[in-house]
């Protein structure tokens, strides 16, 4: 999910991290200092059109390094969210790096998330724009629940219960309908689909080279 240009993310802002307050934490997550630049996929590649597989297999290297990798191309890429399959990778696994409306910023991963059913009048439906790090330069509004609750798993398979309110819960579900394999243009109008392809189409190569520009910055 695109982050809003609107919320920097200084380090003395106030931080939960996997869902647990902290005193003090970093702009750039520990993960990503240890990860690679992956490339993120885009609408139209079929890996984003279907269902990502469970994670059976925890604590390995190979999971905790995908991670580092997921953080740092969303960082890059100046996003509060990435799902596993947005780096080709068709497992139920995503990042995020997101404030809510209230300051606090969100930090953490989430693997096998299911999001619980809202309770009968328990959540209202706002429309706010949306964009997608695979929708490159996109954005359109989207309806999302102002309040949502994720269950899941670190990745060393301990549990996780992660509540969102405002802009992070939009960013919770935006993230596990990736791993469903849909993304926020399938719950558009046909019109509206048009619309942000189009605006995909005059401004992905602008998006692109702000992400080379940010990248080498980096080192990468």
């Amino acid at each position: 999910m695109s982050a809003r240009r609107e919320q920097p993310r200084p380090a003395d802002r106030r931080v939960r991290v996997q869902g647990r307050p902290v005193d003090a934490y970093p702009a750039l997550p520990p993960e990503a200092e240890h990860g690679s630049v992956r490339r993120i996929t885009e609408v139209g590649e079929e890996v984003l059109s279907r269902p990502c597989r469970e994670v059976t297999a925890f604590g390995t290297p190979e999971l905790s390094a995908l991670i580092d990798d997921m953080f740092l191309t969303m960082h890059v890429a100046d996003g509060a969210g990435l799902a596993a399959n947005q780096v080709d990778a068709g497992l139920r696994l995503f990042v995020y790096d997101c404030p809510d409306d209230d300051g606090i910023r969100h930090v953490g991963h989430l693997v096998n998330p299911v999001l619980d059913p809202p309770e009968p009048g328990s959540r209202r439906l706002v429309e706010e724009f949306e964009g997608c790090l695979s929708v490159p330069g996109a954005a359109m509004t989207v309806p999302r629940t102002d309040r949502t609750v994720v269950r899941g798993l670190d990745k060393d398979g301990d549990p996780l219960v992660i509540e969102g309110t405002g802009y992070f819960a939009r960013c919770l579900q935006h993230e596990v309908d990736h791993l469903l394999g849909h993304t926020y243009l399938d719950r558009l109008s046909k019109r509206d689909r048009k619309d942000a392809l189009r605006q995909m189409t005059d401004r992905r190569d602008d998006v692109f080279a702000r992400r080379a520009t940010k990248a080498t910055a980096l080192g990468h």
